[in-house]
């Protein structure tokens, strides 16, 4: 029989689960590796001599931001691929 201790740490895991996986998704997460990006990158650029390196630093920087705006979508075919497969089965 679960008893209600078992019960509170179940509650307690999912809450955290759930919270994990708000900031895994969250718009504040995107703007902080963003930043980080384009700040290392800047760096990095700056460091080897590229010319521009402010402006090229947007480069990593925007694919990173493009990635993460388009894996729902590309996540959502996918999903969707693979349960017509298993409904062929």
């Amino acid at each position: 029989m679960i008893e209600q201790h078992d019960i509170t740490e179940i509650q307690e895991r999912n809450r955290r689960v759930e919270l994990d996986k708000a900031w895994e998704t969250s718009a504040t997460r995107r703007v902080m590796i963003a930043g980080m990006t384009y700040i290392v990158a800047s760096l990095y650029m700056w460091s080897l001599g590229v010319s521009q390196p402010i402006l090229n630093a947007l480069i990593p920087t925007g694919g990173y931001l493009f990635s993460t705006l388009s894996l729902p979508m590309v996540k959502k075919i996918w999903i969707e691929k693979i349960q017509n497969e298993k409904e062929k089965e």
